[in-house]
């Protein structure tokens, strides 16, 4: 950033010219008040997709007004992006991200909380011209997606952190020290669930019916990479996540935050396989409802991990989604809740000598808990006092993107896309179970209903030729990763 670095100049040209001259320069706090930010030292701000959960990022990462939101995206202003709007008034406003992003020169850095299927085309353009980025989870639509923007994070240098703000999370570190000191002895399984999907899935997908789009949204940017068709009613602004030219279920939508917690705290990388199992729904005798261009009602799904430095031993994860959760271990009393509250979503993460309890770590309390055999009890707080929006996460992000690429506020990012990539392809893994298991030869017959192995390094099945088309995508031309 060249208009940067010649005000960092300046600032230093001053600052010994000052010195050498033995003139007193008031400081900039005194002047501006306490808090105050030069606008020399502030990022310049833009947001794709401002609405939603896209206005709390942007929100965040302001910091109160610290920082200067130059520009706004969405494909619909008509809706909750009208509070960005709001908020920050002096912002340019775009539907095209491509546009804003080749118009506007003073954009260092944005937010993207877009529909997942936009994550991957959004923040490789950014990337490409040497944005910051910060990016909701899940990362990317697909696995070969999460791969590319890995990769080009580091070969462009940009600082960059997903949208899983519970990875911020300061009790983490109490998940972390039970298990690095050894106190469940050793650990081989963890189980993993969700109330999700809480939105309409496992259906038919909606008819088209142009007639009810919306006048201030702009359908064709809303498709993105997605091959142009009519509109379909009540996908935007929340139910394309049931869908997977859209979406990426419930998966998607939590693993982020769920599978996180053992994937952090246990080191873990790529799986070394997966299989799956979904539920059936019927809507006749003898004859399951198929309906493959949407996510299930309800999955199962089974994850094997080699052994890490600080897991010490093969790791088996089981995943389960549709309000399917595991049995109550014998050795949480029965009216305990397991994971959080209702033991609606939760993390069991299960060693030789006892349980670690955890609830979802998206910005609902951790409640940490570990429990022994030998009876012995340790519980972290039901509450959590948060002194900043989402633990600081976005706000970290901004600083680490001032400091710069490589510096130790960047290092210190608990979702930059070194560890966000290969923790997001994990949660994507699943998916590829769930839509290999779907699949039907000629005779309309599943022939894919098998443990599928994973070569992580090369991202690749290598038992089952046809699941490898669930690692990527084809796009429409202009929306490209």
């Amino acid at each position: 950033m060249k208009k940067r670095k010649t005000q960092n100049s300046r600032r230093e040209f001053i600052k010994q010219s000052a010195i050498a001259s033995s003139f007193f320069i008031v400081p900039r706090n005194v002047l501006g008040g306490v808090g105050f930010t030069a606008p020399s030292d502030q990022l310049n701000l833009a947001a794709i997709g401002a609405g939603g959960k896209g206005a709390s990022d942007i929100r965040n990462a302001s910091v109160n007004g610290r920082e200067n939101v130059v520009a706004l995206c969405d494909v619909d202003f008509g809706g909750s992006a009208k509070e960005s709007v709001k908020r920050f008034p002096k912002a340019k406003l775009y539907a095209d991200y491509r546009e804003m992003l080749d118009k506007q020169k003073d954009i260092d850095a944005v937010t993207i909380s877009t529909p997942d299927h936009v994550h991957g085309p959004a923040a490789k353009y950014a990337m490409d011209r040497h944005k910051h980025v910060y990016v909701q989870k899940p990362l990317t639509h697909n696995i070969r997606e999460a791969r590319i923007l890995t990769e080009l994070a580091r070969s462009q240098k940009v600082v960059t952190q997903m949208g899983n703000q519970g990875g911020s999370n300061p009790l983490l570190g109490m998940v972390q020290g039970w298990i690095d000191s050894g106190k469940l002895g050793k650990i081989s399984k963890v189980q993993v669930w969700t109330n999700r999907p809480v939105w309409p899935q496992g259906g038919e997908m909606p008819k088209s019916d142009p007639g009810q789009k919306p006048e201030t949204l702009d359908w064709n940017l809303w498709l993105g990479p997605n091959e142009l068709k009519p509109y379909v009613p009540n996908l935007h602004p929340f139910n394309w996540r049931g869908w997977w030219d859209y979406g990426t279920g419930a998966l998607g939508d939590v693993g982020c935050h769920l599978i996180d917690i053992p994937f952090r705290t246990l080191g873990l990388m790529y799986p070394t396989d997966a299989e799956c199992s979904v539920g059936s729904v019927f809507s006749q005798m003898w004859t399951p409802d198929y309906h493959p261009e949407g996510c299930p009602a309800s999955s199962f799904i089974t994850l094997h991990f080699a052994a890490t430095d600080k897991s010490k031993s093969p790791i088996e994860m089981t995943w389960s989604d549709g309000g399917i959760r595991p049995s109550h271990p014998d050795i949480i009393p029965a009216n305990n809740d397991i994971g959080g509250k209702n033991s609606a979503n939760g993390v069991l993460i299960i060693g030789e000598k006892g349980i670690i309890s955890t609830n979802i770590n998206d910005s609902s309390p951790l409640m940490p808990k570990l429990y022994l055999n030998d009876g012995t009890t340790e519980f972290g707080p039901e509450t959590e006092p948060n002194d900043e929006p989402e633990y600081g996460h976005q706000r970290l992000w901004v600083d680490a993107c001032k400091a710069g690429f490589g510096s130790k506020e960047h290092k210190g990012l608990t979702s930059s896309f070194d560890y966000a990539g290969p923790m997001t392809e994990t949660v994507l893994m699943g998916n590829l179970a769930i839509r290999s298991y779907m699949l039907k030869d000629k005779n309309g017959d599943f022939f894919a209903r098998k443990k599928l192995l994973w070569d992580g390094e090369n991202t690749r099945i290598t038992n089952l030729e046809e699941a490898n088309q669930f690692v990527g995508r084809e796009y429409r031309k202009g929306f490209e990763v």
